[in-house]
């Protein structure tokens, strides 16, 4: 599963680097999260079509991680909705409708993942996996829209936009420290992936290819990471060398 990764780019370098053409939250915009989790605030690339607009504009919005289905009662559901594994995307009713029409790109710096520590099970070492020449991830995504039925529809939270990982395989290097790890989407295929307009799922999941895991490297970091609470660039610092716990 992907449950950290830290996103600490400003919004004008996303907007940037995604070729964004519409700030959807011009006046918000996140501080750097070197440890983000679920439920908090992320930055989302999607496209849409505006009203009365003839074509799909790329945009960043601000969503909360934890996809809630339209049909949810609850939206405390999401906390349980992070991940969607790339085998059951497409069929899974949480998340069919998103992954034919609503497929977002969720940028991140890298993500976390424990291993176990050798003699004892009950410990853990983080990693932090993350391209080895400094680059931003796009982490394949869903987003979704869920109506608050209790608020006046002039009510700014009426409606809450949530996002989920799309999660796969780990293999090679990665795969030893963790057996899943976030779907990536290579920028060749980024403006297929946001197309609006591809609704048909089995054409989607042929842009769902592993990406070459060669491109990125793993440090084990401090266990500061573990609390939620705990936050900063000292938590994607390398463990000096002798203080990797876990088993090599």
């Amino acid at each position: 599963m992907c449950g950290r990764y830290a996103s600490a780019r400003k919004k004008h370098e996303l907007l940037e680097e995604f070729q964004v053409e519409l700030d959807g939250d011009p006046d918000k915009e996140l501080g750097p999260d070197y440890n983000v989790a679920p439920t908090k605030n992320v930055y989302a690339v999607l496209s849409r079509v505006p009203k009365e607009a003839e074509r799909a504009v790329r945009q960043l919005r601000i969503v909360k991680w934890g996809l809630v289905p339209a049909w949810a009662k609850d939206p405390s559901v999401g906390s349980r909705m992070i991940n969607a594994r790339v085998e059951t995307v497409a069929e899974k009713p949480s998340f069919r409708q998103a992954f034919a029409k609503r497929r977002c790109l969720l940028p991140a710096d890298g993500y976390f993942e424990w291993m176990p520590v050798e003699g004892d099970k009950k410990k853990k070492q983080p990693y932090f996996i993350h391209p080895e020449d400094g680059g931003v991830l796009a982490m394949a995504g869903l987003y979704e829209f869920w109506k608050d039925k209790s608020r006046d529809d002039d009510d700014p939270l009426k409606w809450l936009v949530t996002c989920t990982v799309i999660t796969t395989d780990a293999e090679d290097e990665l795969g030893r420290i963790h057996d899943r790890m976030p779907m990536m989407i290579e920028r060749e295929r980024w403006a297929e992936w946001l197309d609006p307009k591809l609704t048909d799922p089995e054409q989607a999941s042929g842009l769902l290819v592993p990406a070459d895991t060669g491109q990125l490297t793993a440090v084990a970091v401090s266990t500061d990471v573990n609390n939620v609470r705990n936050n900063g660039p000292d938590l994607i610092k390398p463990l000096p060398p002798g203080e990797e716990t876990a088993l090599r």
